[in-house]
């Protein structure tokens, strides 16, 4: 197949990474952030901040005929100030993979090197929805996603998860329905 140039609309950079799909759970999520990672949207670092040899793993295992040079990649480097928050971040997420497959594994190190963008987690990732994130957290991490009960956005919902697991409280309010700052937790993504 030709490289592709970003004239290529990104439904049309999904639907040609979709031709290369295994068939496998994750690879509409992947795909959907391959396509967005392609036309620049989204903070995903270089190889998704999975590194070189996990990246070609995920690439292979979910795209197995798909050319890797077929790909323009973004030239973005993670925040290595930031690591041990994303090692953290792993942490928590591993500890409540599905265990049903490798996929999990990627996804917890792609889910941490999103979370230090700026955005909502969803569009950090390069998602085009809310919802897909809830469902592929869903699907990777069911226990922690229930833990959602209330539907805070996923990003903070992480990081009061890390506070929570290290004994750290630091919100004054006696509950989050009286918090001042209720909306900035809860409020609308879209």
């Amino acid at each position: 197949m030709l490289a592709k140039t970003r004239t290529d609309s990104l439904e049309e950079e999904y639907a040609r990474i979709m031709l290369f799909a295994d068939g496998k759970q994750n690879d509409k999520t992947y795909a959907t952030m391959l396509a967005s990672w392609q036309m620049g949207l989204g903070v995903m670092p270089d190889d998704f901040g999975l590194g070189e040899d996990m990246f070609a793993e995920l690439l292979a295992h979910h795209f197995p005929r798909l050319d890797p040079g077929s790909l323009l990649l973004p030239v973005r480097a993670s925040d290595a100030e930031r690591e041990d928050e994303a090692a953290e971040l792993r942490k928590l997420l591993l500890t409540y993979r599905a265990k049903t497959s490798v996929s999990e594994v990627w996804m917890a190190h792609i889910v941490a090197s999103a979370c230090q963008g700026m955005d909502h987690l969803w569009q950090d990732m390069g998602l085009w929805a809310r919802s897909e994130l809830s469902e592929l957290l869903m699907f990777n991490f069911p226990a922690l996603a229930l833990l959602n009960d209330k539907n805070m956005k996923w990003k903070k919902f992480l990081y009061k998860q890390l506070c929570i697991t290290e004994g750290i409280y630091t919100c004054r309010a006696p509950s989050c329905e009286v918090c001042a700052d209720y909306a900035n937790c809860f409020g609308s993504e879209e």
